[in-house]
């Protein structure tokens, strides 16, 4: 890319910075997180542990290395590949309580990491950084939650077309792969793929296949939006049910896989039903899956275009949630008549914003079906119900049902 652009997160970093000892920026594989420490702290020094030299330095000598943050911010990058480092800035952090001592980047999970010796909790304020958003793409802020509790959509249109979707589903969101086409992106997924089943993944588990995971992830990217059914990646890959579930957990924790949680008004039922999941970034998918923009837009690919679109929705959705002026939490819902939502925005208070992802260039009314139902049950909790379709202009259906392009996820 010509210049460095701004990250939405950056003003939550800094003010989180400002407040505790530590922040924790976690986030898959080049994302930007390092990108984004030298911004909110400029000229801070950098503690690299991905090379060898520095985690040798570090392995001997940490109060040394770590008293370079006694003048300000220190940045210890990918913290994963020294797990036991986390023992000594905890020390260091109870020597001196004063904010803003140390920004951690991290590729994995650092909950979950094999060999962590402490989560730094009470310590640190985490961030999970994300890919770029379109909004961020575009230099302008995007907030859709906000904008569809303010009503800030009548009239709305956009020029974005179905083939704009398609080229945007298959450039993705990685800051140095959205501006590849062609030959130069496609190697650019490969080798990122290579890297993070191969490597990164290993770093979480003592166990680990490499070709376990590959095949697990390459099923996930050709069904993207479905319900986690270990029983179905079983069938599918010949690996035993009992082993997929720890793969898509690594999956997550190195952030190549995003999922929603079932929302039901019983909370506890939340944590054990069955979750949604989706590639973060769908450039990747799309290569693991083997299909072309071009693809995505055959007349008889209308169905999968739409499943890789509601997956796009989704992690436009989950990229926002870490700035967005309104806190929310995303879930999908599904009860035992079948009645489904692909996306339940749900508010502090609990006010609730549906939204269904549809491929089709026009609004019909049983695409509101869903949401009409959903509203009738909710009351006044339901405070709108949007479709989300490749058209180009708002639509107004009923009661608190609208329709809008998928762009006004940005544009707004």
């Amino acid at each position: 890319m010509d210049h460095v652009l701004a990250r939405h997160l950056g003003p939550v970093a800094v003010e989180l910075l400002s407040q505790f000892p530590a922040l924790i920026i976690e986030g898959a594989r080049q994302v930007g997180k390092s990108t984004l420490a030298s911004l909110i702290a400029p000229g801070a020094p950098v503690v690299n542990l991905d090379l060898e030299a520095v985690r040798a330095a570090a392995s001997a000598d940490p109060q040394l290395l770590l008293g370079q943050a006694r003048t300000g911010p220190l940045v210890i990058d990918e913290l994963q590949r020294l797990p036991g480092l986390a023992l000594p800035v905890k020390a260091a952090i109870d020597a001196d309580r004063r904010p803003g001592k140390f920004i951690i980047t991290g590729s994995a999970s650092l909950l979950r990491l094999r060999g962590m010796a402490d989560s730094l909790a009470g310590r640190a304020a985490r961030l999970t950084l994300y890919g770029l958003s379109q909004g961020e793409l575009r230099e302008h802020a995007d907030d859709f939650v906000t904008r569809i509790t303010q009503g800030a959509f009548a009239g709305f249109a956009t020029h974005t077309t179905r083939d704009g979707y398609a080229q945007m589903l298959a450039a993705g969101s990685y800051p140095d792969a959205a501006t590849r086409t062609g030959r130069s992106a496609r190697a650019w997924f490969d080798s990122y793929l290579d890297s993070v089943l191969v490597r990164d993944l290993s770093e979480l588990r003592k166990e680990y296949s490499p070709q376990r995971a590959q095949s697990v992830a390459r099923y996930l990217a050709a069904n993207p939006s479905g319900e986690l059914v270990a029983a179905h990646i079983s069938r599918a890959t010949g690996i035993p049910a009992g082993t997929v579930t720890s793969y898509t957990d690594l999956l997550e924790s190195v952030g190549l896989l995003g999922t929603l949680r079932p929302w039901t008004p019983n909370l506890t039922r939340r944590e054990s039903g069955r979750r949604k999941a989706f590639f973060l970034d769908s450039g990747l998918a799309l290569r693991m899956s083997r299909m072309t923009s071009d693809q995505l837009l055959a007349i008889g690919n209308l169905e999968t275009f739409g499943r890789y679109l509601e997956a796009f929705a989704a992690a436009e959705l989950l990229r926002q949630q870490t700035w967005s002026g309104t806190d929310y939490e995303l879930y999908h819902y599904r009860d035992r008549d079948g009645l489904e939502v692909d996306a339940i925005a749900e508010l502090e208070g609990g006010n609730i914003i549906g939204i269904e992802v549809k491929a089709s260039t026009t609004f019909r009314g049983d695409d509101f079906n869903n949401l009409r139902k959903l509203r009738d049950r909710l009351g006044h909790r339901f405070q709108a119900g949007i479709v989300l379709n490749t058209s180009q202009s708002a639509y107004t259906y009923a009661d608190r049902l609208f329709g809008l392009p998928v762009s006004a996820l940005w544009e707004l």
